[in-house]
């Protein structure tokens, strides 16, 4: 089972696995910096970033921003009419409960409309270990004050200005490059990673409260969009956390509601692919949800078979599943 990572899991693919000492420091600072600027006007979109020596994603605005607002809306429905008590239910990740969810999902759209971070006070608070941390914990602590009632009424007129003021981006604005949790990316490619964030965290709600995504919740565009962005980072894992040889080519096989192939061909480098030039060296096969919970280092879900089945070289896909958990 996937033990929980330490609490800094918004904005997260922008490093990946296992990492120590000087590499962590310098991701961690620059993912400060990230965090710093993004907490400043104007609004991040309108800030450019200098030239960038890969393509850069462009998304359609016309379907990631409803699946966007779908993932919110789900947490909204999960949320409505729950009476009090539950909304202190613990959630799997260190400390937080529910409404504590909900208020790092809510401070991190008040940042995306230009608010500053909050003072926070986080001496003693072992699962908070650097400055994103700190950060999901201002909000947290600033939004804590709050009954579940008013919170929830501050998540709705929130989300509810950021639906306008995404629709009425223009497509330059949507397509810009800007500084992004993933490096310098678009806009829209940021908004993807929005989708995967607010998506895992509605499954730790969902987890906190006893309702598990159903078959049909699972099929939805915000499920899908989610795991493209966990896709998008697996070349990593595969190549440097799983440390799959030159020549190798692997085949993530997902089941159920979540079903995809993912395909990651190491050469050089390892690239995520849409075809191998022959057979695969390595296919992995396990529950699609259960697939996102490993990559988030959450616990598998009880409701889905948790089996992983390889075929080929064993020894690289358990090294590869041993080191999924890739968002920090």
């Amino acid at each position: 089972m996937a033990r929980p990572v330490a609490r800094t899991t918004c904005l997260k693919l922008c490093i990946s696995g296992p990492f120590g000492g000087v590499v962590r420091r310098a991701c961690t600072a620059a993912l400060g910096t990230f965090l710093a600027r993004i907490s400043l006007r104007p609004p991040p979109w309108r800030r450019s970033v200098g030239p960038v020596s890969r393509p850069v994603s462009v998304l359609p605005q016309a379907d990631v921003v409803p699946a966007l607002f779908g993932v919110l809306a789900d947490i909204d429905r999960l949320l409505d009419g729950l009476p009090e008590v539950r909304w202190e239910a613990r959630v799997p990740l260190p400390a937080w409960r529910v409404r504590d969810v909900v208020a790092h999902v809510l401070g991190t759209e008040l940042l995306l409309q230009g608010e500053s971070a909050p003072p926070a006070e986080v001496s003693g608070l072992t699962h908070v270990r650097n400055p994103i941390g700190e950060m999901n914990e201002a909000w947290v602590q600033h939004l804590g004050v709050l009954t579940p009632d008013r919170l929830l009424a501050r998540f709705r007129e929130v989300t509810a200005k950021r639906r306008a003021e995404l629709a009425a981006m223009s497509t330059e604005e949507w397509n810009a490059v800007m500084a992004t949790p993933v490096g310098p990316e678009s806009y829209g490619r940021f908004m993807r990673v929005r989708i995967f964030d607010c998506w895992m965290h509605e499954q730790d709600i969902r987890e906190g409260l006893g309702r598990p995504s159903t078959d049909e919740d699972l099929s939805c565009p915000g499920a899908r969009m989610a795991l493209d962005e966990i896709a998008a980072g697996l070349a990593r894992v595969v190549g440097k956390q799983g440390k799959a040889p030159a020549g190798s080519r692997v085949l993530f096989s997902l089941t159920g509601p979540l079903s995809r192939e993912i395909r990651v061909a190491v050469d050089e480098r390892a690239a995520v692919v849409q075809a191998f030039d022959g057979e695969p060296t390595t296919v992995i096969r396990m529950d699609g949800l259960q697939f996102t919970r490993r990559c988030g280092g959450r616990p598998l879900a009880v409701t889905r078979a948790d089996e992983v089945e390889y075929e080929g070289d064993v020894e690289v896909g358990e090294l590869i599943v041993a080191n999924l958990a890739f968002v920090i």
